[in-house]
């Protein structure tokens, strides 16, 4: 069965949020592709996940040193009470990424970078070798499909003068790829300039927010629905760009 995880972590959940709405389209078109019964849903500011404590660390670095374990096995590895409350929220957390074939991951940039409620997420799921393979070595991720949709107030995209200020798809790239999800397998979709229609002084850019809403609109349609080739990334650049010829583009 397809399954799919969708994340949000914008913290306005009063309807207001560009992020929000994104990957809601994306998950009403998934939905009428593949049917509800594959389909889970975490609000990250709603219910949001606990920052790590002690014993998720002294849990950890036993891991560490021990060698690559499962997760099916941790738990009969925990010392205390206070390592067993970390395993335990953090195993249902690091199983549906697990078993989601697509992660679908809403984020607006907030201070250049991932909200808070993302990070603490992140933090998480992030247990040493949860990801590995123990008989093969090989990544449990390798296969699995990552759409980024993020929003951003600003222009960040390839060409900007802030280009470099970007450290909110770059740092998600960095940390899936670093747990084995294939380059391949990774989608970014930006809605850029959002502040446009609020922030008067930015006024003159609302045609190129517009411009980049349309985009990402349409880039999470199409691949909510597939329709995308499996080597392509769309992502709009700062100044609501068209897909590069060569058929990726980078934050």
């Amino acid at each position: 069965m397809t399954s799919l995880l969708h994340l949000d972590s914008s913290a306005d959940r009063s309807g207001g949020s560009v992020s929000r709405r994104l990957t809601a389209l994306f998950a009403r078109t998934w939905q009428s592709v593949h049917g509800t019964s594959g389909y889970r849903y975490r609000d990250l500011a709603a219910d949001p996940v606990a920052p790590l404590e002690s014993g998720y660390c002294s849990l950890g670095r036993r891991l560490e040193r021990r060698g690559l374990v499962a997760p099916s096995g941790v738990g009969a590895l925990t010392e205390g009470a206070e390592e067993a409350g970390a395993w335990a929220a953090t195993l249902p957390l690091v199983n549906e990424l697990l078993e989601a074939d697509t992660v679908l991951i809403g984020t607006p940039m907030y201070n250049f970078s991932v909200p808070a409620a993302l990070k603490a997420w992140i933090d998480r799921i992030g247990f040493p070798g949860a990801y590995v393979d123990p008989e093969t070595g090989e990544s449990l991720l390798r296969g699995t499909r990552l759409v980024v949709v993020a929003s951003r107030g600003g222009a960040y995209g390839r060409g900007t003068p802030r280009e470099a200020w970007d450290y909110q798809i770059p740092y998600l790239r960095a940390f899936f790829g670093d747990r084995g999800v294939a380059e391949e397998n990774m989608r970014f979709v930006t809605a850029e300039m959002t502040m446009a229609e609020l922030v008067p002084h930015l006024a003159r850019f609302r045609p190129v927010a517009a411009d980049s809403l349309a985009q990402a609109r349409a880039a999470v349609v199409a691949l909510a629905t597939e329709a995308l080739p499996s080597a392509t990334e769309l992502l709009p650049d700062g100044h609501a760009g068209k897909a590069r010829e060569n058929g990726r583009r980078d934050a």
